[in-house]
């Protein structure tokens, strides 16, 4: 089917004009917080006519064929639950993430890299329990030390997240655009303050 968007937008990028979908599991839960779960606009009417996900909200927006007109859906939930994973993938991004994108040593953002608290030469282990977030300036000078040795410790001791940590984690850093018929489905299940 050959498709047109109405207004003429750019759909590859995160913004308004692109139409991207929230994607929620089958309990209307997203099914990633950061990144968020969305698809493109054109994955979500395929997803739609191949009956693998339910229109839960749609845009003002529609695509064209030359039979139809379909409006854009702001936000699908999957038919089938899919259960999510109770160990993330070791990443350098679910790191940062674990450690919220800030040296563990200083508390900057800028030049993020890995260190190994104990570092290899000495044994470590590349593990969630044996490497945290550095900047540049810290990791290249704390070296092949130890922590004692170096006079350097984390913030934070490493460790390794469950999915609902780096979730957490990830809800502090929303991305650039959320459109408004997402806010009822996102951070609905975070813990309400007294």
């Amino acid at each position: 089917m050959h498709t047109a968007i109405s207004s003429g937008a750019s759909p590859g990028s995160l913004s308004p004009g692109s139409w991207p979908a929230l994607v929620l599991n089958a309990d209307f839960r997203p099914l990633s917080y950061y990144p968020l779960s969305i698809w493109s606009w054109q994955d979500t009417i395929k997803a739609v006519f191949l009956d693998r996900v339910n229109t839960v909200a749609l845009y003002d927006k529609a695509v064209r064929s030359p039979t139809a007109e379909f409006r854009l859906p702001s936000v699908v939930s999957l038919k089938t639950f899919v259960r999510p994973s109770r160990h993330p993938a070791f990443t350098r991004f679910n790191v940062f993430l674990r450690d919220r994108f800030s040296c563990q040593y200083c508390g900057t953002k800028e030049e993020l890299t890995f260190d190994h608290l104990i570092p290899r030469s000495h044994g470590g282990q590349t593990t969630w329990e044996n490497v945290v977030t550095a900047c540049s300036c810290c990791n290249l000078r704390k070296g092949g030390q130890m922590p004692a040795a170096a006079n350097m410790w984390p913030h934070q001791m490493p460790f390794q997240p469950s999915v609902n940590d780096l979730h957490k984690n990830g809800r502090l850093f929303p991305p650039n655009y959320l459109h408004r018929s997402w806010l009822d489905y996102l951070y609905w299940d975070a813990e309400l303050e007294a």
